[in-house]
Order: C-alpha cells, then structure tokens, then sequence
C-alpha cells in the first residue's frame, strides 16, 4: 500500500456560466499530497475552492488541468472510487428506512457480500452510538443521530480514505468528542480521513496537519502547532523579580497568572529566547517552564485570510 495515498499536481478547475461565458476559476495550480494515516482539515472561505476540490477526488467533477491521484490510481476512476468513503454535508436518508436497512441499501451498493454486510453493519452502529436503535425509523432520528449514522455509512466498505463534509454539525459536545475518538481509531487503523468543516475548534483538536484555500489557491499548509504559533513568541513562567531592564533588552511584556509572573517575549527567535534566558538566570529569576505563545486555529485562519497571502 503506498504511503501516500492522496496526491494531486497542478490541479485547475475553470468554469464557464452565462451568456458572456464568464470564466470562474475554482481552482488555480494546487499542489497537495496526503500520507497514509493522516488527518487533514481542508478550510477556507465560502467559495474558496473546498468542495471544488472535493468533488474532483470523488469523481462527481473533472479537472480543468493537473491530476489528482487516490492510492495510485486517477480521481474518479472505479479503482479510486472503491477506496473512498463519503460523508456529505446535509445527507439525507429515506425516512421510512431503518438504521440497519439504511447500511445495508449503501452495502448492497458498495457491492459488498451479504455476510459481510452482516457483520459490519452491527458492528458499525455500535462504534457511532446507535446501539439500540438498529431497527428504529430514520425518521425518528435527531439531527445528531443522522450524522452518526452518515459516518457510519461512509465507512460502510471500510474504506482507506474518508472524506468527512462537517461530521460534527449539530452533534452535541459529547457526540462530537466520541466522533474525534472514532476518528482517532482510524487514524491509528491508517486510514486516511479528509475533513472539511467550518468548526475550527474542532479541526484544531484532531487534524494532524491544515490545508487552507482562498480563491483557488493554497494559503497556508502545516500542522495545527505550525498555524498557531507561526510568527508568535514564547511565554516563560517564572519565580521571583524580572528585572526592571528586561522590556529595555527585550520585545517582551509581563502576564500574572495563579502560578505568578508570566514573562511574554513576542519574537518567536530561538536567538532572542536563549539571549533572555542567559539574562534571567543572571539576574538569579528562575524559570520554572517555557512554551510557545498560541493563538486559537480560528484566529490564525481570520488573520491568514485576511491579509490575502498565497503560499510560495
């Protein structure tokens, strides 16, 4: 099985609409590639590429230009479809259907044998929190209940990639922390899972690495450590006096917390930071812990977005 199982070139989508055959560009040259076993967030504004994108590695749209390969084989091929898994965003299922009936219509198309279909099917509903609600009516569901179940139809046919359109949407805070768990077993399963959501605080707690668009194009791409610290400083947690001619010496500010002063240095330079330990043990201030300065995912995003970059 190869390690990288999601990969695309160049990859361009142009559409044209309206009588002036007005020429949209969904997606300009983007350059992605995916590892076995990771978690990878897909964010960006409305209309910044995302489900463009998506909709390509399923096959549902044809690229303008580039490639996009799954598992070695081109997007939108029988081959790559067999390794897919989709959860859609606002899914529906037939409501007179029950839970087991629902798996078993998407098992029967994913060509999968009886017995097979009869040993995940149970198992499945259980691992997304539905048991005991196998033989109830789709119908009776709560919004919740319905992405529980659309998670587990999208790993129906045990899927190696998994594209999720906002798992978590209107999923109580403990359904959407026994969704990460699953999530969380997946990965370690090396599945490959694609999530696009507009809960950043969701994606900060369980992606392993961000993919920002805007207008067509990669922004930003790194791990969510990378995104939230990038250009931000470190906080040092001390014990006794900062010395009076430490701002003088140093970009930096004081902070008080219940554990004491907090020491801010905003320059994120390993330089400066080494420069301004030597000078605190100097001055006798033990250091009692370092960290890097955060911000929330979603603050990073905003600021990203706004000041309008693209990735070099």
């Amino acid at each position: 099985m190869p390690d990288q199982v999601i990969s695309t070139e160049n990859l361009s989508k142009t559409y044209v609409s309206g009588l002036r055959r007005k020429r949209v560009h969904a997606l300009q040259g983007v350059d992605i590639s995916v590892e076995r076993g990771e978690i990878v967030g897909i964010l960006g504004p409305n209309g910044a590429g995302k489900t463009t994108f998506l909709k390509i590695l399923l096959g549902i749209v044809s690229p303008t230009g580039g490639s996009a390969m799954l598992m070695g084989c081109p997007a939108g091929s029988p081959e790559s479809r067999k390794s897919l898994g989709y959860l859609p965003e606002n899914h529906r299922f037939p409501t007179y259907l029950t839970a087991r009936q629902t798996l078993d219509v998407y098992g029967r198309l994913s060509d999968l044998p009886s017995t097979q279909r009869e040993e995940r099917i149970p198992m499945l509903l259980k691992q997304a929190g539905l048991a005991g609600w196998e033989d109830s009516r789709v119908g009776t569901f709560s919004k919740g209940m319905m992405q529980r179940l659309g998670l587990a139809q999208a790993l129906m046919n045990d899927p190696e990639i998994i594209v999720l359109d906002e798992p978590t949407d209107g999923v109580d805070p403990v359904g959407r922390r026994e969704i990460r768990d699953r999530l969380g077993e997946l990965r370690r399963q090396g599945k490959t899972i694609l999530i696009n959501s507009h809960l950043l605080s969701e994606i900060e707690l369980i992606c392993d690495r961000v993919i920002i668009l805007n207008h067509g194009r990669i922004v930003r791409a790194g791990t969510v450590d990378e995104l939230v610290t990038q250009g931000l400083g470190w906080r040092l947690q001390l014990k006794g006096v900062v010395p009076d001619d430490v701002s003088e010496r140093f970009t930096c500010h004081t902070e008080e917390d219940a554990s004491g002063p907090v020491l801010v240095l905003d320059t994120g330079d390993v330089i400066d930071l080494n420069a301004l330990i030597d000078h605190l043990r100097s001055s006798n201030v033990s250091i009692l812990g370092i960290e890097r300065n955060r911000r929330s995912l979603e603050a990073g995003f905003i600021e990203i977005i706004e000041s309008g970059e693209v990735q070099a």
